[in-house]
């Protein structure tokens, strides 16, 4: 049976996926990032069901959201540099990557065994709406099925995930499109363990300098298995043209696209674009797609990061 598209804007929808996620049910919810497809971080059960209707492998963790620092502050313990990037972008795109607290109720699943647990307060008011009406945080990796293309629109939940979960709150489109970026920690060192829709330059304009993990494992952050975000035709980077059999997808000034990430090169709308376009692109019926170059900056950094992931070989784990 497919589930019921709701307003998200609607009292009695937000009554509705709550009482859904207090029985172990699974609602996808729109954040400004991409859609997210929620359950109750503190339930076993139904963060097993996320995990068995994303076919997602359980080594990789679940971003737990929450209003802002209040709640995340019952979860995880915040070291000075991580309260003051909260304090500076959330709600927003950032999630932070903290020591679990003591008596932090979130499922040892969603946090796939570890003794950290990554946060975030998302910037949409339906899922601050959900949040704060179900009264506890909710994990919510993005809601479509484990390495595909991210949903940014209540449809693109409903052609991936539409028979296996119980209702999807509509949003409207997603505003940055892109995941969000992942800081953690080794002692007070700020790691950037992802890339995504808040700009590094704006981060270390707050903290300075971010460093790369020496050696990062696919279990400290949500989004960093090497092959991610994959539509179904083969992808190839850094395109002037399109070969036979290809379809172009632009960028600024490129020519002979069928679509163009942004025609103005605003890396802003082509992070908004990017996971849409993808989906169209793939419903084409195109078995290939030439992706023309973005420039590394800015949010480049992380559309770039996205298309190397959805280029890359499947992961076979």
């Amino acid at each position: 049976m497919a589930a019921s598209i709701l307003p998200g804007n609607d009292s009695a929808s937000i009554e509705a996926a709550c009482a859904a996620l207090r029985t172990g049910g699974l609602v996808a919810m729109p954040t400004e990032t991409v859609y997210g497809l929620a359950a109750d971080a503190g339930d076993g059960k139904a963060v097993a069901a996320l995990y068995a209707a994303k076919e997602r492998p359980t080594f990789n963790p679940l971003i737990s959201h929450v209003t802002g620092l209040e709640m995340a502050e019952q979860l995880g313990r915040f070291n000075t540099v991580a309260r003051k990037l909260a304090a500076a972008f959330w709600p927003g795109p950032l999630t932070l990557v903290v020591p679990r607290s003591d008596a932090c109720p979130v499922s040892s699943l969603a946090c796939a065994g570890l003794d950290t647990i990554a946060l975030r307060a998302p910037d949409h008011p339906v899922a601050q709406s959900l949040i704060k009406a179900f009264g506890g945080p909710l994990v919510a990796p993005s809601a479509n099925p484990s390495g595909g293309v991210s949903p940014t629109c209540a449809k693109h939940v409903a052609d991936g995930l539409g028979d296996r979960i119980d209702l999807i709150l509509d949003g409207g489109a997603c505003s940055v499109g892109l995941e969000s970026t992942v800081i953690g920690f080794e002692g007070d060192q700020p790691l950037l363990l992802r890339k995504g829709g808040l700009a590094r330059q704006d981060i270390e304009a707050i903290i300075g300098p971010l460093r790369l993990p020496d050696a990062a494992s696919p279990k400290a952050s949500p989004g960093m298995l090497k092959s991610h975000y994959a539509p179904h035709a083969k992808l190839r980077l850094n395109a002037t043209h399109a070969e036979a059999g290809e379809t172009l997808l632009g960028f600024g000034k490129t020519k002979g696209a069928m679509l163009n990430l942004s025609t103005s090169s605003n890396m802003q709308e082509a992070a908004a674009n990017l996971f849409a376009y993808l989906r169209e692109l793939d419903a084409s019926g195109t078995s290939r797609i030439a992706v023309a170059p973005i420039p590394d900056e800015g949010l480049g950094e992380a559309i770039n990061d996205r298309l190397k992931r959805a280029a890359a070989p499947r992961d076979s784990e």
